[in-house]
């Protein structure tokens, strides 16, 4: 059986964006629905990795409020596809914009963006997500 990579990528980046769409207007619900029993998740905000869509749900909740996103850059996005196409990686940076308070469009964020999917019962599930600050270190490091 042949693998349509391309096709997958699509729909995997289609799907992201959807997500995140669905973030930025106040509705987190899309990413939490997607999440797969045993995610494991990174946070900028925190030291260790949290696993489990229970305690991932928890946290997420527990710092969500309606971002008011009036657009997003996605940018660089890479997607690597198992040969089996029931596992895909999507890498990509993120820039996002709100509205300041005088209506004027102004970056909120730049993140750098790691999603890992999987098939699962015909539906694209998130198995490990990783959320960075794309600017964090102020020169460049190794380790």
């Amino acid at each position: 059986m042949s693998v349509d990579k391309a096709a997958i990528s699509k729909t995997v980046l289609e799907l992201e964006k959807a997500l995140n769409e669905r973030w930025s207007a106040g509705d987190n619900r899309g990413y939490l629905d997607h999440y797969a029993e045993e995610i494991s998740y990174f946070d900028p905000t925190l030291e260790d990795v949290i696993v489990g869509r229970d305690k991932v749900i928890a946290h997420i909740e527990s710092i969500y409020s309606n971002p008011h996103i009036v657009r997003s850059e996605y940018l660089n996005p890479v997607v690597h596809v198992s040969d089996g196409g029931d596992f895909a990686v999507l890498a990509y940076n993120i820039d996002t914009y709100v509205l300041d308070d005088g209506g004027t469009e102004r970056q909120l964020r730049s993140w750098n963006s790691t999603e890992a999917y999987r098939l699962t019962d015909g539906e694209w599930r998130i198995v490990h997500s990783n959320w960075a600050f794309t600017r964090t270190a102020t020169e460049a490091i190794a380790s």
